[in-house]
């Protein structure tokens, strides 16, 4: 049998396996974390979680906060353990103080009602303004807690855009800027397509999207046997996913609504006011981020104190849930520990 029909096979048969189970993703998530919520009258509340530095740090090097993409939350991604290990992990072994935000509608946050959001909004929810008001909720409580004045930001895919938006608005309150696999403006064609508020993304849509971007003739760069434990914790990431058929997460449409603006001109937010030290992070597969995508982004950074462009090999927009995620990690601490005094 050819090995593409092999790699089928072998994915159809983890799928349908994974659509009967619900287990709780407490098991290959970071335990070592306190959680918040946050609640705001007329807001849905948010998931926020925190992690302290290894016992041997002598204090924190800074507090620093994930910022999500369009599709699965913090837990899914910074604080998800991959043989044995986290994102978190590695900050925290640098000695970072670690939190993850998840956007009203995924994860632990809660969804959007006609209760907790106003009907003169825009139709679709959770679009870049809206994010950048629940990053502020959370900065404003790790200032409380961690006794701090700024906050590094790490964001990735569609969550760069409303980290952007927030930096470009909340300067004083950003320290460093970490984006990943971020969005970039494009002049393609204005989508004519009317969105629905929310989208239902089944485990098929997330491993073929994950699994695209590698090069047909090498080994996919995302391992699936570590997507069989990463695709139960994400269908139990909301509760009503197994209400599905196919089993599917719902998930806000304004993620979806901001790329296509941002790729047909219409760009969230101004590079040349961002005034942080700034980290664009990839893998040499991302299709969501092209070299000339990345190449726009960093020439028009034009006020950061320090920038830096990376381009990481076998790797795609997932890249936190592949192979080589080490070398994303290591990246990113060494970003965040040698610009500590850069700015």
């Amino acid at each position: 049998m050819p090995a593409k029909h092999i790699h089928l096979t072998k994915m159809i048969a983890i799928l349908s396996g994974l659509a009967a189970s619900t287990s709780t993703l407490a098991a290959q998530a970071d335990e070592n974390y306190t959680t918040y919520t946050l609640s705001e009258t007329g807001q849905p509340s948010l998931h926020l979680s925190r992690s302290r530095p290894r016992d041997y740090c002598a204090g924190s090097k800074g507090s620093t906060l994930y910022v999500h993409g369009a599709t699965f939350p913090s837990d899914l991604s910074l604080r998800f353990k991959l043989d044995g290990t986290s994102w978190a992990d590695t900050l925290g072994d640098a000695c970072f103080t670690v939190w993850g935000l998840d956007f009203a509608g995924y994860g632990k946050s809660e969804r959007y009602s006609d209760t907790n959001r106003p009907l003169d909004v825009d139709p679709i929810p959770g679009r870049v303004e809206e994010a950048a008001k629940q990053i502020k909720r959370a900065i404003v409580q790790i200032r409380k807690r961690d006794g701090v004045n700024s906050v590094s930001i790490i964001a990735h895919s569609w969550g760069t855009l409303a980290a952007g938006y927030f930096t470009e608005h909340n300067p004083e309150l950003v320290n460093r800027l970490v984006l990943f696999g971020p969005v970039g403006k494009r002049r393609e064609p204005a989508s004519n397509h009317l969105l629905s508020p929310t989208k239902r993304v089944t485990l098929e849509d997330q491993l073929l999207r994950f699994r695209s971007e590698t090069p047909a003739n090498l080994e996919p760069a995302l391992d699936l046997d570590h997507f069989k434990i990463w695709g139960q914790a994400y269908l139990a990431s909301d509760p009503e996913s197994s209400s599905h058929t196919p089993a599917a997460v719902t998930v806000p449409n304004g993620p979806a609504a901001d790329v296509l603006a941002a790729w047909s001109g219409s760009f969230p937010y101004n590079p040349e006011l961002i005034r942080v030290s700034t980290l664009i992070v990839r893998g040499e597969w991302d299709t969501v981020t092209t070299d000339k995508d990345a190449l726009w982004l960093f020439n028009s950074l034009t006020n950061a104190p320090y920038k830096r462009d990376i381009k990481l090999s076998a790797g795609g927009h997932v890249m936190h849930l592949e192979r080589n995620r080490h070398a994303l990690h290591a990246v990113t601490r060494d970003f965040l520990l040698e610009t500590q005094n850069h700015d």
